[in-house]
């Protein structure tokens, strides 16, 4: 058996309803914490906010919640918003099919391990992700993270709903608008998030099953018209360059969850294994987004050689997904709806992490109950899912690689503060809001800066190319990713030992 929710359930809901709306010392009506406390009594809703679980709160360790790690990590990402990435290879950076699915594999593979790296932090901790952050990044800087993670996992719930909607549009052969299927998948995924940790951990437990099903379905019909022989396009400097560039696009997805890699784990026990706890996250993250990726990829390669594909293309990538199961007339559109609504299993996690990220932005912020936030957070990428339905592929060429900048540079800051200056001192998870014990935060912050610098003259975009990128192939590589990572390695231990003989923290 899973175990998904605190042993006591109860106390757990009494604990944090109280805490969701006593915040220092900001008063709350009496009557704003009655009806509160009635929505929390519902079964299944999880009250606890972004106070840490103590030991006494977790469930007992099993080998199957070793495995719902794999489970939760894989349900989530073998979606279709993942196809799309798998698309950007041959369309967008003019990539064979073997370059593409190189590329896609290995740089999926490194995305995947850094998640798996701040994944382990949950169970030590018993704290949320951006909770976490703040013994890495120092309490006033941490919020600069959370808010940046907050955009991520907004955009992507926001891709993901314009996905759904083109697919769904398209098996309603254009009776249903873009615009409809965006409000259904937003709805279903509030519907999930809202209730927290246990139901969307169940929901996660079982949505891969169909998904995985329909994709292999796709994978078995449209084979046929993938050109696996395809050869990358221009000179050889400008395939260095595209491949620089889709291998920085691979793993921009997989790291960008690394703001909240801990934030499902937080319920597991202090003795959970970190070697296991990472391998789990990598395995069941690295092997959903690879097999997406490659399936995407050869609906990309087979756009050149099937007209119907180019035709359906032209209309949205939606339309070219719901193509490739042309051949199988009814079936294949009914396996498009379940390909759409896959993307709410992507949805849910996203929301939940979001949602605490609200909390973690300041005292007002924890103020408002988990599930408010969840409702506010929908509408937002709701909105912005309205608005560009129409400019898929430029959103994905931009905010991906855009989000993978950020996460490299702090992942590799806590790399560093983990491996060298916290190898023998530890932490003390309890102090989680005491700013006294807390670090100042000025070196990482600086660290960070320093490596947006480097992402900036490295960075290749539509709208953008950085100095270095220029360099590469001619019309520009995305470098960005690399050189703000080493900027950032290369800053930060000399900063942060200044720090720590200055102000002892």
């Amino acid at each position: 058996m899973i175990l998904l929710s605190p042993r006591n359930n109860s106390l757990e809901k009494r604990t944090r309803s109280s805490e969701s709306f006593v915040v220092s010392s900001v008063p709350v009506p009496h009557t704003l914490a009655q009806w509160n406390t009635r929505i929390e009594s519902l079964a299944g809703l999880e009250a606890r906010g972004i106070a840490r679980v103590p030991p006494e709160e977790r469930h007992e360790g099993s080998v199957m919640g070793y495995a719902q790690m794999t489970i939760l990590w894989f349900s989530a990402n073998v979606t279709a918003n993942n196809l799309a990435v798998g698309l950007l290879g041959p369309l967008v950076f003019n990539l064979g099919f073997v370059d593409s699915a190189m590329m896609a594999t290995f740089g999926s593979l490194l995305g995947s391990a850094a998640t798996a790296y701040m994944s382990i932090w949950g169970a030590q901790s018993g704290n949320r992700t951006m909770i976490v952050t703040r013994y890495f990044m120092g309490y006033w800087p941490a919020k600069l993270i959370c808010f940046l993670n907050m955009i991520i996992m907004v955009g992507y719930c926001t891709i993901s709903c314009i996905i759904a909607g083109q697919i769904l549009s398209a098996v309603s052969g254009g009776s249903m608008s873009i615009a409809v299927g965006i409000i259904i998948t937003a709805l279903v995924s509030w519907l999930v998030a809202v209730f927290g940790m246990a139901v969307f951990q169940t929901y996660e437990r079982w949505a891969w099953i169909p998904q995985v099903i329909v994709l292999l379905v796709l994978a078995g019909i449209a084979c046929e018209h993938f050109d696996t022989s395809s050869q990358s396009t221009g000179g050889s400097a400008a395939v260095t360059a595209g491949r620089l560039s889709f291998f920085s696009i691979s793993l921009s997805a997989p790291v960008s969850w690394a703001g909240a890699g801990s934030d499902f784990y937080v319920y597991y026990p202090e003795t959970t294994s970190k070697r296991l706890a990472f391998f789990m996250t990598l395995t069941g993250l690295w092997t959903s987004i690879t097999l997406v990726y490659i399936i995407g990829i050869g609906l990309a390669s087979g756009i050149a050689v099937t007209p119907s594909w180019s035709t359906a293309y032209d209309i949205s990538s939606g339309a070219l997904i719901l193509e490739g199961y042309s051949a199988v007339g009814g079936f294949g559109k009914f396996c498009g709806v379940v390909v759409a609504l896959g993307v709410i299993a992507n949805n849910v996690p996203s929301t939940y992490a979001a949602a605490l990220g609200c909390q973690v932005m300041g005292r007002y912020g924890k103020m408002v109950p988990r599930y408010l936030w969840v409702c506010a957070i929908v509408l937002v990428y709701f909105v912005c899912a309205i608005a560009g339905r129409d400019h898929l592929f430029v959103i994905f060429q931009n905010f991906l690689a855009l989000m993978g900048y950020w996460v490299v540079i702090f992942v590799s800051i806590v790399l560093e503060e983990h491996l060298i200056f916290r190898r023998n001192r530890g932490f003390d998870w309890a102090a989680w809001e005491n700013k006294e014990y807390l670090p100042i935060g000025a070196a990482a912050l600086t660290a960070f800066l320093v490596g947006w610098a480097g992402a900036i003259i490295g960075m290749s975009q539509v709208w953008y190319i950085g100095p270095v990128a220029k360099l590469v192939g001619g019309i520009g590589a995305d470098v960005g990713i690399w050189l703000g990572m080493g900027f950032a390695l290369l800053t930060f231990p000399p900063l942060r030992y200044l720090e720590l003989r200055t102000f002892g923290k």
